[in-house]
């Protein structure tokens, strides 16, 4: 078992060698530091378990010692020593992270227990972070549902990937879970402990996302009233998900290629180059073939992205995951509102089974959620289903059929769309985001619709997600 190791910070001679005795009596290995300034430079350049600093010192003080150990090593623990008995002294330095202060005089009975108590919780911190970076590379997928082939060959592709730190580019039908693999791949991945960081390129205004994927400085534009770090610097020593990479202008394609490649942004408004360390996930919904054809995606940052593919499969072409699915979303459903529903008739279920799912996991989720809000009893039954699973080619009092006497082509394809993003935004609860990915258009593209047919009322209760 390594030893423990303390600094000792006090600019006292006869206080640094009664803590120095007192410690090596116990079984520690002590450092000393006469002062602030030696302390910081043995904290940046060592790793210590425990530090115990004089808060009161010449020069370099205390606190400034207390700052430079929560920067340089945040899981060291910190204990502060002050001969003055001062509330404010002592709660300014816990809330600033030191685990117990100490008051001169003090016995060294008290001194004894108190660090035994600093360390031992250091020691249950330290037990419960590796528990948790051990069962997040064990269950990357545990928000996963899916036996079929198809999902285990994803599975198996994220494994492989996790740790190999290249950029991916993760394909799919909107709703069938791309989210889900980037946010696996970052817990099965040694960037697990870092942050992840995700952003809908499509529900960024087009003007803010420069800003907002490289941050900018006070007054780079009208509006900018403080700086931003942005995404990029936000996901620092993590993942950066980019989902509907396509919704990225060309002209701002070209500054993300940079930062991939320099693997440094620039904040707008800005001289300086910032040096970054992300590892980069994106995805969207779209042929990327047909994208770089027409021009929507430039061919260098499609090469620079699509590293590792990964294709997702629509819902319809893993239909065997349908039960167990079900049964995820009921027993999640039941234990976040508090129902009753346990399972789902096999007349509902054969039903669930059939209907094409066009907003794939998506779709299944919020309509076992609307379900079980409609309904009673334990079990989901056919009468609580929507009436377009029921009645299969519903689609509300829009004819489809040529009549006789012909049609107003444009006035009834307008009826249609618009029907669709009726029927979409009651699915997604009004959640315009939501609904413009069901309808596999970007937000900018579902906007512009919403104000052409005129959806007012639903436009007012929808929300931008």
């Amino acid at each position: 078992m390594p030893e423990t190791r303390v600094l000792v910070v006090d600019d006292e001679r006869s206080m640094r060698e009664l803590l120095s005795i007192t410690l090596r009596q116990a079984g520690y290995a002590v450092t000393l530091a006469g002062g602030g300034d030696a302390a910081i430079q043995h904290l940046r350049r060592e790793t210590f378990d425990l530090v115990v600093t004089d808060l009161r010192m010449q020069e370099t003080d205390g606190m400034a010692v207390l700052r430079a150990a929560l920067e340089h090593a945040p899981e060291t623990v910190v204990v502060v020593v002050t001969a003055y008995a001062s509330t404010e002294t002592a709660v300014e330095a816990m809330k600033l992270g030191a685990y117990d202060y100490v008051t001169k005089p003090f016995k060294l009975d008290e001194i004894r227990v108190k660090l035994a108590n600093a360390l031992e919780r250091k020691r249950l911190k330290d037990e419960n972070r590796a528990l948790r970076r051990q069962l997040a590379k064990d269950r990357p997928f545990e928000n996963f549902v899916g036996k079929s082939p198809r999902m285990q060959a994803v599975f198996d592709m994220i494994r492989k990937t996790a740790d190999s730190g290249s950029t991916i580019m993760v394909t799919g039908e909107s709703g069938t879970g791309k989210e889900l693999v980037a946010r696996a791949i970052h817990a099965a991945s040694d960037r697990r402990d870092g942050p992840f960081v995700s952003v809908n390129c499509g529900a960024v205004p087009e003007t803010l996302m420069e800003a907002e994927l490289f941050g900018h400085v006070k007054g780079a534009f009208t509006g900018a009233i403080a700086s931003s770090e942005g995404l990029f610097s936000s996901a620092d020593g993590g993942t950066l998900f980019l989902d509907e990479i396509t919704e990225i202008v060309p002209s701002l394609q070209v500054k993300l290629l940079r930062a991939i490649q320099e693997r440094q942004v620039r904040r707008l408004g800005d001289v300086r180059d910032v040096a970054i360390d992300v590892r980069l996930i994106a995805a969207s919904n779209r042929d990327l073939a047909r994208a770089v054809a027409d021009g929507v995606l430039r061919e260098d940052l499609f090469y620079r992205l699509n590293v590792i593919p990964i294709q997702l499969p629509p819902l319809r072409e893993r239909r065997e995951d349908i039960p167990a699915l079900v049964a995820h979303f009921i027993q999640k459903v039941a234990a976040a509102q508090e129902k009753a529903v346990r399972t789902v008739s096999p007349e509902a279920l054969a039903i669930l089974e059939a209907h094409r799912w066009p907003g794939n996991i998506r779709e299944l989720e919020n309509v076992i959620e609307r379900a079980m809000v409609l309904g009673s009893g334990s079990v989901i039954d056919v009468d609580v289903l929507p009436a377009d699973l029921r009645q299969p080619g519903l689609a509300g009092d829009v004819p489809v059929d040529l009549p006789a006497t012909g049609l107003d082509l444009e006035a009834t394809l307008a009826r249609i769309e618009q029907r669709y993003i009726e029927m979409a935004l009651e699915r997604t609860s009004g959640v315009q985001t939501r609904a413009a990915e069901l309808l596999k258009v970007s937000f900018r593209q579902f906007r512009y619709k919403l104000r052409k047919h005129s959806v007012r009322a639903l436009s007012r209760r929808a929300r931008s997600g």
